[in-house]
């Protein structure tokens, strides 16, 4: 308990260090959150295997989405910024810990995706960290559909490295 609420406060100083920060000094913070749980929370194999394999999905995802102009950051390049990237591996650390409850039954994880993902850059936007060119509520749509599969997907991920782990 005391443990998922550690990731929990973790994953929130890292999230607005990265949002508000972007790529300044502020991501030493985030990196350190990230750090601080897999030296104390989590230290195995499967969590930085997890960390990685989400970190690359979820620029993938990302890129592809600032690329068919869904959004726009103030950085230009064919990945996201750095920032988000190191987003995505904070998310990571959520899923076998403060976000496992959300794994089963599957609405739970399709209703979290739907709403959490969206909301998640609704905040970043606005806090100014990225602008949705198609307007809001269709940006919101589109990333509502996407996370729902998207997080569902992360979770079956996060069980499957544990249990491949342990074998």
């Amino acid at each position: 308990m005391l443990k998922n609420l550690a990731n929990a406060v973790l994953f929130q100083l890292g999230w607005f260090a990265c949002v508000l920060g972007g790529n300044s000094l502020w991501l030493l913070l985030a990196g350190a959150a990230l750090l601080a749980h897999l030296l104390w929370i989590r230290r195995t194999r499967a969590e930085v295997h997890l960390v990685i394999a989400v970190c690359v999905l979820g620029t993938a995802v990302d890129s592809v989405l600032m690329n068919t102009g869904v959004f726009v950051f103030k950085h230009s390049g064919v990945l996201i910024p750095f920032w988000l990237m190191l987003l995505w591996a904070l998310l990571a650390i959520t899923l076998n810990h403060c976000l496992a409850w959300t794994a089963k039954p599957l609405w739970r994880a399709l209703l979290l995706g739907a709403f959490g993902g969206p909301l998640s850059y609704y905040s970043g936007q606005r806090l100014g960290a990225v602008q949705f060119p198609l307007g809001l509520w269709p940006t919101l749509m589109v990333l509502a559909v996407l996370w729902a599969v998207l997080f569902t997907a992360l979770l079956w991920l996060a069980k499957k490295l544990e249990k491949v782990s342990k074998s």
